[in-house]
């Protein structure tokens, strides 16, 4: 409950920050508004001319649209603020004020800035997904639900573990958001299912930059397409990730210098 309330404030304190600039509200509204008009136009002209695309319906990508844009969003509003912040604080030494506070510093450093008006896109993406699940209709049971719920959560863990493991790298290396782009620019790749790349490009989504696991596997698992290996290793991925990312980050603190240095 610590944690939860820690995170309540660092929201208020977003907001606040936020409503400084109302009219960054209008335009990612506008911005947002464009990005899931394209998505859905490259929907439309794929299914004017076919039925499936790679075995996915038209519902089915309807929803990895949907997953698109909540995980777009979560990234956005949250992990890469964050981690762009945390990243100028290592350069200018200012991490030491996370570092002395009586908070777990890895925590502080994932929540400390919220940009609020991001949620845009985490709120275009529930109609979306609603409308996607209608459609599905009796496709979508139980079992599906929850399984859609396990996968979304790994595959946003996966992420988050992903982009703290690239930001730790700052410990060591100058600028490494460069690689953080690389990574942005990949992204939009995942509005579309994996399965339809080539070999190759499918191996870089999946083990190099984990984007299906974002978001392909979470909109598989709407349509009960998702096999019971997938589920596992998800979930097996993400604890890993987890682990993993919490380990190079306790590492990277032994090597930080500060101010306090």
């Amino acid at each position: 409950m610590y944690y939860f309330r820690l995170f309540a404030t660092y929201v208020r304190v977003g907001i606040l920050g936020e409503l400084e600039y109302r009219a960054n509200f209008w335009i990612n509204i506008i911005q947002s508004a464009l990005d899931l008009c394209v998505a859905l136009g490259g929907i439309a002209v794929v299914f004017s001319h076919t039925d499936t695309l790679g075995g996915w319906r038209q519902e089915e990508l309807l929803a990895l649209i949907g997953v698109y844009f909540l995980i777009g969003g979560l990234i956005r509003t949250l992990i890469r603020p964050s981690m762009i912040q945390f990243m100028e604080d290592v350069r200018q030494g200012t991490l030491d004020f996370k570092l002395t506070k009586p908070a777990d510093s890895q925590v502080l450093v994932s929540i400390q800035r919220i940009e609020i008006w991001r949620l845009v896109d985490v709120l275009i993406s529930l109609p979306v997904l609603g409308i996607a699940f209608l459609r599905l209709g009796a496709s979508l049971g139980p079992i599906e639900s929850a399984v859609f719920a396990v996968t979304l959560l790994s595959g946003a863990l996966i992420i988050y573990s992903f982009w703290l493991m690239l930001s730790t790298c700052a410990f060591w290396f100058v600028k490494v958001e460069n690689i953080q782009v690389i990574f942005m620019s990949m992204w939009p790749a995942g509005r579309w299912p994996v399965n339809i790349y080539p070999t190759w490009l499918r191996a870089v989504l999946t083990f190099l930059v984990p984007v299906a696991f974002a978001t392909t596997v979470p909109a598989s698992a709407v349509s009960g397409r998702i096999t019971g290996a997938t589920l596992i290793g998800t979930v097996a991925l993400a604890a890993a990730m987890l682990l993993v990312s919490r380990w190079f980050w306790r590492v990277g603190i032994r090597f930080y210098s500060g101010a306090s240095a």
